[in-house]
């Protein structure tokens, strides 16, 4: 079978074409109730295709995912990502070992419920990145639009143990945040804008940036938002 390298649109139509039967785990780890009931709420008042992050297609994800994990057997685990439509196009394209985690599980119901019977690659993670404890490693770590919620610096080192101890030595993560130009609030909620220095700073020594990227999102509200995207590899 030939995967396509970049999902369509026509494609998240339609059903994800994987068999067998799904990998689900919830897991609960060290969640703040106020946070987590926050984006609780967000994803049961308003409807995926309805908040600003929402992109049909994640174009600028999937292709710094190419060139992090060319092979389709690469580990990737989508950090925040639980109503995100990368997964289908992860599946789509023939990667065979997904992992999505957000804080939220009406977001992950709302991803698991749009999969139905695709989800045969798929782990979904109930849990703050905060306090959860991998327990396996990943080629690539995948955020759009998580860290940057972390405005204090003792969940900012938090988060970035949890991404340590979960990505593979040479393993790359990929970053998507606020630009220092953009938004300085979401959903109500305070924001730490950065560029790439300002992460590789949280994520110490052991990572080396290989890239950064801008990027403009428009919002189903018209509404455009600066981003940059970074790619680090985990050295040691």
């Amino acid at each position: 079978m030939v995967h396509p390298r970049i999902c369509n649109d026509n494609a998240l139509n339609s059903a994800v074409g994987v068999s067998g039967s799904a990998r689900v785990s919830r897991l609960v780890a060290n969640m703040g109730d106020d946070d987590t009931q926050h984006w609780q709420d967000v994803y049961q008042r308003k409807s995926e295709l309805e908040v600003s992050w929402f992109e049909p297609v994640p174009r600028l994800s999937l292709e710094l995912i190419h060139r992090s994990a060319p092979g389709h057997a690469a580990a990737i685990i989508d950090v925040g990502g639980g109503a995100s439509r990368l997964v289908d196009c992860l599946l789509r394209e023939g990667y065979c070992d997904v992992t999505v985690l957000d804080i939220a599980g009406s977001a992950l119901d709302i991803g698991q419920r749009r999969l139905g019977s695709g989800q045969a690659d798929v782990s979904w993670l109930r849990a703050d990145v905060r306090g959860w404890r991998p327990t396996r490693s990943y080629d690539v770590w995948h955020d759009r639009a998580a860290f940057h919620f972390l405005v204090e610096p003792a969940d900012q080192q938090a988060y970035a143990r949890t991404l340590s101890e979960a990505l593979k030595v040479g393993g790359i993560a990929i970053i998507g945040t606020f630009a220092p130009d953009g938004p300085e609030r979401c959903s109500g909620l305070p924001v730490q804008r950065h560029d790439a220095a300002s992460i590789l700073a949280v994520l110490g020594d052991s990572f080396e940036l290989l890239e950064s990227v801008r990027h403009s999102h428009r919002t189903p509200a018209g509404a455009v938002q600066l981003f940059q995207f970074s790619r680090f590899r985990r050295l040691a």
